[in-house]
This record gives structure tokens, C-alpha cells and sequence, in this order.
């Protein structure tokens, strides 16, 4: 098998940055356009934002431009980024390019008397609390670069920057607050090199999908567009919910080193005991371990071939780790950047590896579309707002749902040879012939009684089968409240619990 590391030495551009890092042909041709931006308006209070995917090499290329800039205008450069562990990355970074910097941490009240640094990198609550202070001065600042700039949290910052040049980088050009839209801060967007291209060129892994349909009328949009923690908790530490993430597992994961992302510690937790009951090596991370626990928990996912972290939000920036296998997306979010992060984490290249798998258990690909699909990312910049609007609703995802039975569930009703029941095609059937549209909860139900009768030898077993199709009657439920156009959730809730009853109800009869 080829090598990758081989095939990208065929993609690098033979001209080297003059300290001696090598740049690939992309990251060269981004360094060249941005540069040639910033010398266009070289008088002018000019911010310019560019994007490259996730896996890129975004640190690189700003590094790069970091080093030419000192060295051709001999002035000094500040890097903002809006976590510790990205500044001391960042540093480490700048330093092997050769530029001596200096990072602005909490315990840094003012900047020492002739340094020979000319370069800061800091966070930006740190440095936001010196400017206001008057502890350090940004006069002498020729360029301001911001990591990871669609976070809003940088905003509070361009009132003490409104005299240098600044560049943003980021992976999504799309703001985290639709009221703060990026263009309002940025006069123009450099885009880089497509994923599909930097799959195509051996500079990233590519993804293999499996999506599992999830019903997500529950969830409830809090006031920063997502979904709230609360009604995600709700969901996903549901048994069925539970059950699903550990069949998605082991149908496409199993034996994968893999990176769970939730939307909330309590279910993160509970994925956790969840895995670990059935014999898997798991362990739990999130914002409340300690620095030490999180090394020590990270080194071991490192280390341990298989291993599956749980976890939430704390990895979806400056976390590296190419032997990651497997994503799971056990949450759904409305947030394009979080879906391209988390994505991101199981994207990088290490030796042989050429592809990675993908598990969505929050409709998120049918949101957002295919992580490696053609994304106009000057149109978002341009109109975020209308990206939003576009935006498929949940319920119009849900409406196009198949419901498919896992394979084990299948096992258990081996001896019936139909199990599928199409309610949108029943439904209009009965329609045409003018037959009342509840018919075709009595024809669902007349098929899911013979089911359980063709594989249950008693009341007993019957009443568990009946409990296993709970999640086939849910999907049933829910198309069917679809096309008589009710389909708010205290109906279909009743409508639910009235179908289990009188199936219940049947079996009684029957044994």
C-alpha cells in the first residue's frame, strides 16, 4: 500500500519558509493571496478573514506569516486565541518557526522593559483585562491575528485594534451569534482549499458515514440558536436513545478507536456506565476534570488501541489525535461550525490511514449536508442570515425518515417474513378510497400482533416483543400524525401511548 506520508511530499512546494519548515503547495499559494490582501491595503484599517478546513494546518500557515512579517516589516505581531491550551500550542507552533514570542498568561501583569519579543500570544479575556487596566499597550502591534474567529468573544477587542491590520482564521466562516455576523468585522474572506480536495490529495482522511434516524421533536432552541443541555439530556439518556448509540457502535465502530461528542455531562456519564456495564474501555471527559485527569485520560486514550472517550464540548478545538478512528455524534446541534469540529477530530492522516467513520445520531448530515460536500462559504459570510433560513426544519428531516429494524432487534422476529409497513403509502391508499384515515393505525396494528404472535410462544414473550417495537411504533406514530397534519407533540404522545394499549390489549386476547 502506498504510503500517504509519501504521497503528500509530491504536493509540497519545493520552496521553504527561510527558517526551514516546509509549507505544502496550498498552505504557500494561502500565505501568497493573504499577503498580497494585506500589502493592497496597507494604509488602510484593513481585517481580512480566511478559512481552511479543519486538519489544514491553519496554525502553519498564520505562523508563517507571523515570522515574514516581522522579519520584512519589522513589526510585531499579537496572536489571539480564545483557550490556554491553543495559546501554549500556538507558541510551541511560533517557536519552531523561529519567532520569538512571549505569552501573555494570567501571570503576566505587564510586559518586562526592552524584551526582544516580537511576538505576543494571548488569550482573550487575559489581555482584554490588561487593556482596560492600562497594564500593556498594543500601540506598536503591526498585526493582529485572531485563531479560531468566529467566536464572538474577540469582538471586545477591535476597539483597542482599530489602528493595525488584522487576520482572522478560521475553519467556518460563520459567526456563533447570528446577530454578530462576521462581515460586520471582516472587509473581506480568502477561502482555502476544499476537505474534498485535501482528501483527494492525501492531506485528509475521509469520512464513511452511517446515519441513524432520531426523532428530535423534544428538543427545545435556546437563546443562542442550539439546542438548550436540558431537553438534549432529556433525550439522549433515554433507554431507546441508550440502546441506539450502542448498536450504532457496534454496527459500524466496533474494535475503532473512538471520540464520543454530547450536549451535556449527565449523558456523557451516562455513556459512560453505559459502555463500561457492556465490557467496552471507556473513560469520561469534560470541563470539571482537573488538568492532570484530563492529561492523564488523554495519554490513555492515546496510548490504548480500541478505547472509547466520552465527552463534551471541551475537544472540539486544539485537540489533535490522528489515531482516532471513529466519530460519534450522539447530539444534534444547529451550529455549522460544531458539526464541521466535530467532524474534524477523526479527519487527520497518520500513516496508512485513508479513511475514518462517522456516526449521526442527531439528523446532522441531512441538516447540514455531506461534511466532504461542495459548501459556497462566500455566500455564507455574505448572508449568514440566509443560511439559517434554509436551514431544513426537523420536522421536514423526520418526514422523509425510513424506519430500518437494527439487527438484533431483527433476530428476535426471525420467523416473520414482512416487518416493514409504509403509513405515507397506506395512508394515501386508504385515501383514495374515501376509508377514514384511523384505518391505518388498525392495519399497522393488525401487522405488528401477527409479528409478535409469528415469534412468541407466550404472553410473556409477547409483552417484551411488544416493548421492543416500542421504537418502530414511535416512527409509525409519527408519519401518521404527519399526514393527517397533527403533528404536535402532546398528540402524538397520546396517540403513542393509545397505540401501546390497545396493542397490549390484543395480545391479552390472543394468548
Amino acid at each position: 500500500m502506498t504510503n500517504i506520508k509519501a504521497l503528500q511530499q509530491v504536493a509540497i512546494n519545493e520552496e521553504e519558509s527561510s527558517f526551514g519548515k516546509r509549507l505544502y503547495a496550498y498552505q504557500q499559494k494561502s500565505i501568497t493571496e493573504i499577503f498580497t490582501y494585506l500589502d493592497k491595503h496597507r494604509e488602510e484599517n484593513y481585517n481580512l478573514l480566511y478559512q481552511l478546513p479543519t486538519g489544514g494546518g491553519k496554525t502553519v500557515i498564520f505562523s508563517e506569516i507571523a515570522r515574514r512579517f516581522v522579519q520584512n516589516r519589522g513589526k510585531k505581531v499579537l496572536i489571539l486565541t480564545h483557550r490556554i491550551e491553543l495559546s501554549k500550542q500556538t507558541s510551541t507552533m511560533l517557536t519552531e518557526f523561529g519567532v520569538n514570542n512571549l505569552v501573555i498568561e494570567s501571570s503576566v501583569k505587564k510586559l518586562p522593559k526592552d524584551h526582544e519579543h516580537m511576538c505576543y500570544v494571548a488569550m482573550v479575556e487575559t489581555l482584554n483585562n490588561r487593556l482596560n487596566d492600562e497594564d500593556i499597550s498594543v500601540h506598536d502591534i503591526g498585526l493582529v491575528i485572531i485563531d479560531e474567529a468566529h467566536y464572538n468573544s474577540f469582538n471586545k477587542l477591535f476597539k483597542f485594534l482599530n489602528h493595525v491590520a488584522i487576520l482572522g482564521v478560521t475553519a467556518t466562516p460563520l459567526s456563533s451569534n447570528i446577530k454578530l455576523p462576521m462581515k460586520d468585522n471582516y472587509d473581506d474572506l480568502i477561502v482555502g482549499p476544499p476537505i474534498s480536495d485535501l482528501i483527494s490529495k492525501n492531506f485528509l482522511a475521509n469520512a464513511k458515514i452511517s446515519v441513524y434516524n432520531v426523532g428530535l421533536g423534544s428538543l427545545k432552541i435556546g437563546m443562542n440558536g442550539d439546542y438548550t443541555v436540558s431537553s438534549s439530556e432529556k433525550l439522549y439518556s433515554d433507554y431507546n436513545m441508550k440502546e441506539l448509540l450502542l448498536t450504532a457502535y457496534r454496527e459500524s465502530s466496533l474494535n475503532k478507536k473512538t471520540l464520543i461528542f454530547n450536549n451535556g455531562i449527565n449523558t456523557s456519564k451516562q455513556v459512560y456506565y453505559n459502555f463500561k456495564e457492556a465490557g467496552y474501555a471507556i473513560e469520561h471527559l469534560d470541563n470539571k476534570n482537573s488538568a492532570k485527569e484530563r492529561r492523564d485520560i488523554l495519554q490513555w486514550f492515546k496510548e490504548t488501541p480500541n478505547a472509547i472517550l466520552t465527552s463534551v464540548s471541551i475537544l472540539t478545538t486544539g485537540f489533535d489525535e490522528p489515531t482516532i478512528d471513529s466519530i460519534i455524534m450522539n447530539r444534534a446541534t444547529k451550529s455549522l461550525t460544531l458539526y464541521f469540529q466535530m467532524i474534524g477530530r477523526g479527519s487527520r492522516i497518520l500513516n496508512n490511514k485513508k479513511t475514518f467513520t462517522v456516526i449521526d445520531l442527531g439528523n446532522n448530515v441531512a441538516r447540514f449536508g455531506p461534511w466532504n460536500g461542495p459548501i459556497d462559504w462566500q455566500k455564507i459570510f455574505q448572508s449568514p442570515e440566509q443560511f439559517y433560513l434554509n436551514l431544513m426544519l426537523d420536522e421536514d428531516i423526520e418526514r422523509q425518515f425510513k424506519y430500518v429494524m437494527p439487527s438484533e432487534l431483527r433476530e428476535k422476529f426471525k420467523n416473520s417474513e414482512n416487518i416493514d409497513f409504509d403509513v405515507t403509502e397506506v395512508y394515501n391508499q386508504n385515501l383514495a378510497k374515501n376509508e377514514k384515515p384511523h384505518l391505518v393505525i388498525d392495519l399497522s396494528l393488525d401487522q405488528h400482533t401477527e409479528m409478535i404472535k409469528e415469534n412468541a410462544n407466550d404472553l410473556l414473550s409477547a409483552l417484551g416483543l411488544a416493548r421492543l417495537l416500542e421504537h418502530d411504533i414511535s416512527h409509525r406514530v409519527k408519519q401518521y400524525s404527519y399526514c393527517i397534519t397533527k403533528s404536535t407533540l402532546n398528540y402524538r404522545r397520546w396517540l403513542l401511548d393509545d397505540y401501546i394499549s390497545r396493542l397490549r390489549s390484543r395480545l391479552m386476547k390472543e394468548y
